[in-house]
């Protein structure tokens, strides 16, 4: 990719809609993307579909009429990356899952069509403004670096353990006004229409995401109210949203919003590190980690065999 004399957009969209074939779709969808030379992770099930991917910009057109021309796909909304530097992905994967987004739940209990309302921008913080409940539909590592003032943000480190976290958290609540919010919207879709089935009245959910809100304060100069750094699920890890630093350095407590995995290949731990750490610990998490990063192959073979390098979780929950 650092050949390549083009650029790319990243683009991110979804749909709940009953695919026929996820089969037959993944294919169409891997040959069509393929030919274009996207690279992305997209999912296919028999609910919708899932995508987070970059498109060559001198094929964005062609792209667009592919989207346009497929039955599932027409008139999607397009979520476009706030920050972007071309090298969000680095191959195409299209897969064909159970759910688009791993959840739990059985959907066979509750309409997951009946879902709450979909709120712009300006309607959004109007909403805030009159004291709603704001909910964070994000995992622990993702509200950390960036979130709305206010919001109640789960601790989860999985979308499936948040929901029934959230429904615990908003009980004897289901009379007042919620406004759901997550990355482009997926995981909120799926959670206005369990909150609701579970009797609460006013479920909202922030169009398009934190990405397209972004997007939306930006054109119609309105207050932007989220903070930091949106996390994203690619190459990148996060994009700012705003210039707020309101997360840590896990290993000396700075000021820091940036994500790294653990350059111990036999760790590869999700943590917030910053410069100078990262310098000190070789990009590593720990001091163990370090060791093994800067040992000989016969040391790392030794080290192997202790198995004292691989974490009991992927993700750092901060102590600062």
């Amino acid at each position: 990719m650092d050949k390549e004399t083009f650029k790319r957009k990243t683009v991110s969209f979804y749909r709940y809609v009953i695919v026929e074939s996820p089969f037959e779709l993944r294919n169409k969808l891997f040959a069509a993307w393929n030919e274009l030379d996207c690279l992305g992770r997209i999912y296919v099930a028999k609910e919708g579909i899932n995508a987070q991917m970059n498109v060559p910009e001198h094929y964005w057109e062609k792209f667009v009429d592919c989207i346009q021309n497929n039955e599932y796909l027409k008139d999607i909304p397009l979520k476009i990356a706030v920050e972007d530097d071309g090298k969000s992905f680095l191959k195409l994967q299209v897969k064909v899952r159970n759910k688009i987004v791993a959840d739990g739940l059985n959907d066979d209990e509750f309409d997951v069509t009946n879902v709450g309302k979909h709120l712009d921008a300006r309607e959004w913080n109007r909403a805030m403004d009159q004291g709603a409940l704001v909910v964070d539909m994000r995992n622990h590592y993702e509200s950390e670096v960036g979130k709305f003032e206010g919001a109640i943000t789960p601790q989860a480190e999985k979308f499936a353990d948040e929901l029934p976290e959230v429904l615990e958290i908003l009980k004897g609540k289901e009379e007042e006004k919620v406004l759901l919010y997550c990355t482009g919207g997926v995981r909120c879709e799926k959670t206005s229409a369990f909150l609701k089935h579970h009797g609460f009245k006013d479920v909202n959910q922030l169009y398009g995401g934190i990405i397209d809100y972004k997007r939306q304060v930006d054109q119609i100069q309105e207050e932007n109210r989220f903070k930091g750094v949106n996390f994203v699920f690619d190459n990148r890890l996060g994009e700012r949203i705003s210039n707020d630093v309101i997360s840590h350095c896990h290993q000396c407590g700075k000021p820091c919003d940036t994500h790294v995995n653990c350059s111990n290949v036999r760790c590869n731990l999700l943590f917030i590190q910053c410069e100078e750490c990262a310098s000190s610990y070789e990009g590593t998490c720990s001091d163990a980690c370090k060791e093994y990063v800067m040992a000989s192959p016969e040391r790392k073979q030794e080290l192997d065999n202790i198995h004292q390098y691989r974490p009991v979780k992927r993700y750092f929950k901060s102590r600062c």
